[in-house]
């Protein structure tokens, strides 16, 4: 195995990235100027040296409280609860919410070994209980997973006296009703909202 097929056979590794894509990007490194290899293999070398988990959300930083968790114009009340660190990134793309976050590190998934004892639930009721959270937003995949872990944590929350809420899942805008499945059919009549 040549160094070509070694990288091709690292970055399948990746999530989403099949044998084709592995081998679209080797090639694209080999004909790019040597000097963006050198880059990019010095960025992913340094990479755990220079990230980590932020110790109040859970979330990836370079500072330790991360930019959000030490932003003192967000609303110090909501929290909203996700399942990964990029799910983070991907809400604060929307700029919609303005509260802070709490990483999991994962679902509930009891056929894959994964109990609540596995995730950051005791850090988040730890928050909830020292810094006054007056809601809780669940940001969880409309999975089966996350379902799962959505109504543990209702349960678990309910006698905290914090509003528990869920982000409303449905049709996407500008979405097709042919070619909408039954479950988001049914969540999107069970979520509907008044005109």
């Amino acid at each position: 195995m040549n160094a070509l097929d070694r990288l091709v056979g690292h970055l399948t590794k990746l999530p989403g990235i099949g044998k084709k894509t592995a081998g679209r990007l080797a090639y694209y490194i080999l004909d790019a100027d040597p000097t963006y290899a050198q880059q990019l293999a010095e960025e992913l070398q340094q990479l755990h040296e220079r990230i980590h988990r932020c110790s109040v959300c859970g979330s990836f930083t370079e500072t330790d409280p991360c930019a959000i968790c030490s932003d003192p114009s967000r609303d110090t009340q909501l929290l909203c609860v996700v399942e990964r660190a990029q799910d983070v990134r991907v809400i604060e793309e929307g700029r919609e919410f303005r509260g802070r976050y709490h990483v999991l590190g994962g679902l509930i998934a009891p056929l894959e070994g994964i109990g609540p004892e596995k995730l950051a639930i005791g850090q988040l009721l730890n928050r909830i209980r020292r810094n006054g959270i007056s809601e809780v937003i669940l940001a969880l995949n409309p999975t089966v997973e996350g379902d799962t872990t959505a109504l543990y944590l209702h349960k678990i929350l309910k006698d905290t006296g914090v509003t528990v809420s869920r982000l409303a899942s449905g049709l996407p805008v500008g979405g097709d009703l042919e070619y909408a499945d039954r479950l988001t059919l049914s969540r999107s009549f069970r979520g509907r909202i008044p005109m």
